[in-house]
């Protein structure tokens, strides 16, 4: 084994424990030594792990004092919070509030560019809109469907819609999103809590008002706002239940959309 991957290895266990909270904020780390002796390496080598778990952004190096642990969950960019859900996966309950958090950024931003599709002048070609539902369409009919390159296709339709838009920051969010979603296969696989062929359908449907003149009246669109809420609500709960967690016992944002 390569020292640089004993550096990666051990770094990613001492942010595991950042993770799942067995080193609070503000703690004190393991000293260079500590690390040293723990994991059987010589000082550089520890010294080298502390420096790439600052560069994770899990700790804050203070001279003289050595490094302390970072509140990531508050404080913590993209980057950060994509390996803290990846790492959380070991505390049921801290990866579940994490999904949570995650899932309702991706609500709000789905739903409010899907509403905001059906209201403005269209610039996609409904050909191009129609190829990608096909897609969708064939994938989710395979004997064994794909529940990656499912979500893929469908980000990628989000993600074109945004474009046509004009909304960028939301596509660089959505991106992100995604990239945390992709590390985690239980993630991918809650987003088909229901069944592929209803993913289509919901498509299908928005392709149709999307190619009428007069588009949804409000009750449609209403009913459609409390249909993807409670579709979320059903991903939530998916990837709760290898945890045997309880879905209705969190703290999450089950109905938040900002």
């Amino acid at each position: 084994m390569g020292a640089q991957t004993v550096v990666a290895d051990v770094a990613d266990e001492l942010a595991r424990r950042v993770a799942t909270g067995e080193y609070a904020p503000g703690d004190l780390m393991p000293s260079v030594r500590q690390v040293a002796e723990e994991f059987e390496m010589n000082r550089a080598t520890a010294q080298l792990v502390l420096g790439r778990l600052e560069s994770y952004g899990f700790v804050d190096a203070h001279r003289g004092r050595g490094f302390s642990v970072r509140d990531v969950r508050r404080a913590g960019g993209v980057d950060v919070y994509r390996r803290l859900f990846r790492l959380s996966l070991h505390a049921p309950e801290v990866a579940s509030e994490m999904f949570g958090n995650i899932v309702a950024a991706e609500r709000a931003i789905v739903l409010d560019a899907l509403l905001d599709y059906t209201a403005a002048e269209r610039g996609i070609a409904p050909a191009e809109l129609t190829a990608r539902v096909d897609a969708l369409e064939t994938e989710a009919r395979a004997p064994e469907p794909d529940h990656a390159r499912l979500l893929d296709i469908e980000l990628g339709l989000v993600r074109a819609i945004l474009t046509d838009l004009g909304h960028t920051m939301q596509r660089a969010v959505l991106n992100s999103v995604g990239e945390m979603l992709f590390e985690v296969p239980e993630a991918v696989d809650a987003y088909f809590a229901a069944a592929p062929d209803l993913h289509v359908l919901m498509w299908r449907a928005l392709l149709a008002v999307w190619e009428t003149e007069g588009g949804p009246s409000p009750a449609q669109l209403a009913l459609f706002e409390d249909l993807f809420a409670m579709y979320h609500d059903k991903v939530l709960a998916r990837f709760d239940e290898p945890a045997g967690l309880d879905p209705g016992a969190g703290t999450r944002p089950r109905s938040a959309t900002a």
